[in-house]
Parts: structure tokens; C-alpha cells; sequence
């Protein structure tokens, strides 16, 4: 099966968080002026594109980026299709099966336009944590910049999830992915103290078709 690339590509156009640090790249030492290679360098903010974030991103208290179990980032998804959900709550979820998952790609209504930082978003209710504790699941990923409101200061949905165990994978594309189960890698860099980390999400349709 055929890995599908699900990140949004980094480049100087990618939207990002208004007032966050903007993606650049630049080669900084050319093959000519080091007689064998370029050398380039990255500028970004750690929570544009697709990205995990880490606890510590909302809870002094919480795990730092390098801290977090690998294990939780690779392995079997489903992706379900919300498209026509105005909202994302308990009960938004309990009329799609997620029964047997661990890890869950929602897909919502929102176009998939990297280079354009959404004015809305469809968020998750904080109930959506417990109820995703009681399912087994423990990653969420989602096609929007954030889990919450993008003008959220409480950030209720992150600590809700947190408090449930389960992880949070952002800006992930889901524009042309059917509805269904998946082999999925989106394995963060060990950034010491950090408190997210860019991604590069995969996925491919699991060999059992289901």
C-alpha cells in the first residue's frame, strides 16, 4: 500500500498563527562558498504546519515534546468524515464508529489551504476528552490549527484531552482522504524543552481494507 503524505509543506507561504513566528528557510552557505555543500537554516514557530502538540504547550507542569512515549505517534487510525458537524462534542462522536481505535483523524468541513490560516473552525467540545478516554483512544489528530476555539485563552479542550490521556496532532490534510482505517507515522523531532514539534504525518490504507 502507498504512503500518503497528510503534512502541509513548509514553505514561506504556509499559514501560521498571527503573530507567531513566520516559516522562512534560506540556504546560508552555498556548495560555491563552502567548496562541497549547501548549508541551509529554518525560522519557524514550532506549531505551524502539522505539528504535535505537547503538554507543556498549555501546562507548565506538563511533558516536554522530547518527553513523549514514540509509540503513541505511530500505529493503526481511523479517519471519520465530520464534514457535516457544526460542532465536535460527545455526542457529535458517539453516531460515528470509533469503537476498536486508538488513534483518530477527524476530517471536518474546513478546506485544507496551507497557505491560508483560518478564520473559523469547527472545535472540540471538552466533553469530547472523557468520552475519547472511554473509547481507548489516545492521539487525536485534527485538520485545523487547534483543538479549541482559535481565540481560546482557557485552551478547555487541550487540558480536557491531557487530563483524559490523550495526545493532540494538528494541521494534519484530510481534503482527500476517505473515511476509513489507516496505518499512520507522525513521529515529532526530540526537541529538548520543547513544547510541540513539526511533523511529517503519514498514513496508508491498512492491508485488511478496513
Amino acid at each position: 500500500m502507498k504512503w500518503i503524505d497528510i503534512s502541509q509543506p513548509l514553505n514561506p507561504k504556509i499559514g501560521h498563527w498571527p503573530g507567531d513566528t513566520p516559516f522562512s528557510y534560506e540556504t546560508v552557505y552555498t556548495k560555491e562558498q563552502t567548496g562541497s555543500v549547501n548549508i541551509g537554516k529554518i525560522t519557524t514557530s514550532l506549531h505551524t504546519g502539522t505539528h504535535v502538540d505537547a503538554p507543556f504547550h498549555f501546562d507548565d507542569r506538563g511533558p516536554k515534546v522530547n518527553e513523549l512515549d514514540l509509540s503513541l505517534f505511530i500505529g493503526p487510525a481511523r479517519v471519520i468524515d465530520l464534514t457535516n458537524e457544526i460542532q465536535i462534542s460527545r455526542e457529535t462522536l458517539s453516531r460515528h464508529h470509533v469503537e476498536g481505535v486508538s488513534r483518530l483523524l477527524i476530517k471536518t468541513a474546513i478546506p485544507n489551504k496551507p497557505e491560508t490560516f483560518p478564520e473559523n473552525i469547527v472545535p472540540l467540545d471538552p466533553d469530547c476528552g472523557a468520552f475519547l478516554n472511554e473509547k481507548g483512544i489516545f492521539l487525536i489528530g485534527v485538520d485545523v490549527p487547534s483543538v479549541d476555539q482559535l481565540d481560546s485563552k482557557d485552551m478547555a479542550a487541550h487540558h480536557a484531552l491531557y487530563e483524559n490521556g490523550v495526545h493532540i496532532l494538528e494541521n494534519i490534510m484530510l481534503d482527500g482522504i476517505e473515511p476509513g482505517d489507516y496505518d499512520l507515522i507522525a513521529l515529532p523531532l526530540p526537541i529538548e524543552g520543547g513544547d510541540g514539534s513539526p511533523v511529517r504525518a503519514v498514513i496508508r490504507k491498512r492491508g485488511n481494507g478496513g
